[in-house]
This record gives structure tokens, sequence and C-alpha cells, in this order.
């Protein structure tokens, strides 16, 4: 059995996934910063609830003890938890960044002990081609036009953690997912994207894949994507 955790996955493309996951056989914990939401979520659909708030050091330590004394590893991890700041501002800056890649660095560093005791490790980051020089630099490219400066760099560093976690540790397979345009609580202002239903589809296409991704990539559901 696949032992799996996901941030922030009490709603849209986290709990999407998580569910698909469950149906697939793996054991789930259902990573979330509201203890109320995430518990009706994990029962929801027969995950684990743990509490887990990337920001906070002491609630990923804590996520990452539960983890261990309940299962003693971990298969897969999916850093999924992530904000879309618009405001350009410092206060706003240090939010994107802090969940959006330096949580990555929490989760990763927590959890490296229980990915090392699996037999076939992996770790997803839910990232984004908004992030991508190549995407953000071509006129033909719906990044192109996206006006959020912050979400577009953060993700950029969730992008290149991912490359270096993956050339600092061979042994695991890291890879950067852009899941596509998804309406999600995120994205309720903009009023675009497909179902996060149709998302979690795709990014557990991709997990399914296995060893057949290259560690160190970001891609979409049809291939890699430039960055």
């Amino acid at each position: 059995m696949t032992i799996t955790l996901i941030t922030g996955a009490n709603k849209g493309i986290g709990y999407e996934t998580a569910k698909r996951l469950v149906d697939a056989g793996h054991r789930v914990f259902l990573g979330a910063r509201d203890v109320e939401r995430g518990t009706a979520a994990a029962e929801s659909i027969g995950a684990r609830f743990v509490q887990l708030d990337v920001t906070d050091d002491a609630s990923v330590a804590a996520a990452a003890t539960v983890v261990a004394e309940a299962e003693g590893r971990l298969d897969l991890v999916i850093h999924n938890a992530g904000v879309l700041e618009l405001e350009l501002t410092g206060s706003a800056a240090l939010r994107a960044f802090d969940t959006n890649a330096a949580g990555l660095v929490r989760v990763t560093e927590a959890t490296l002990p229980l990915l090392r005791a699996s037999a076939d490790p992996a770790v997803v980051t839910i990232s984004s081609s908004a992030g991508s020089f190549w995407a953000v630099t071509h006129p033909d490219r719906p990044e192109y036009a996206l006006a959020a400066p912050l979400y577009s760099a953060s993700k950029a560093a969730a992008t290149m953690l991912t490359l270096q976690y993956a050339k600092a540790h061979p042994e695991i397979r890291f890879v950067a997912v852009e899941p596509g345009t998804t309406a999600t609580d995120l994205t309720a202002g903009l009023g675009i994207g497909r179902p996060p239903a149709e998302t979690a589809n795709a990014i557990t296409r991709i997990i399914d894949l296995g060893g057949a991704v290259r560690s160190g990539t970001l891609r979409d559901e049809f291939g890699p994507i430039a960055w």
C-alpha cells in the first residue's frame, strides 16, 4: 500500500487528488490547517486527517511525527498548499513565499527520513508554468498575460527547489507539476479554469507514470515544460 501525505488538501485540487488516491488504494494523510474542515474532508473520503500548516515549523514537525508513529514511512508527498497574493507589497510577498516556497522546504525536510524508508519514494510539487521564464515570455502562452508577479515568482522558486532536491537526493523522485488552469478558491475572482476533479485526474495520471517521469523536471499532463 502506498502511504501518501498531501498538504492543503481539505478542498480544491488537494481534496480531489486525495479522493482519487484513496480510491486507488493509497493510505492518505490529508493535511490541512483547520482541524474542523480537515477532519470533515478526510472522513468524507476515507483518509486520515493530520493538522498541518506549512508555514509553521512546529505544525509540520508534529504532522511528520504522526505519520512516523502510524506508518514508519512515506512513499509519496504532494506539496499542494498554496496561496495567490495579488497585492504587490512586502507583506504579501512574505506570505506568498512562506507558503509556496518555504513551506515546501519545511515539509520536505521533515519528511525526508520517512521517504528514505520507502522502496519507491516520490515528491510531487504542485507548481505552475506561471513560474516558467519560457512560458511568461511567449505571447502565445496564457501565462504571458497573467499579472500575478508574486505567485509567478514563488512558483518559480518552488520549481527550482524541486530541481535542487532532485539533485541532492537522487534516490527520491522529485517532480514539479503544472496542474492546468483550475477553478478553485484561489482563482474564483478570475472566473477561469476547469473543475478541480478534472485537474486531479491529470495529477494522478502523472503519479501513475512513476519512474517513467524524470526526476527534477517541470511537466503537465502532456509532458515536460521548458522553464
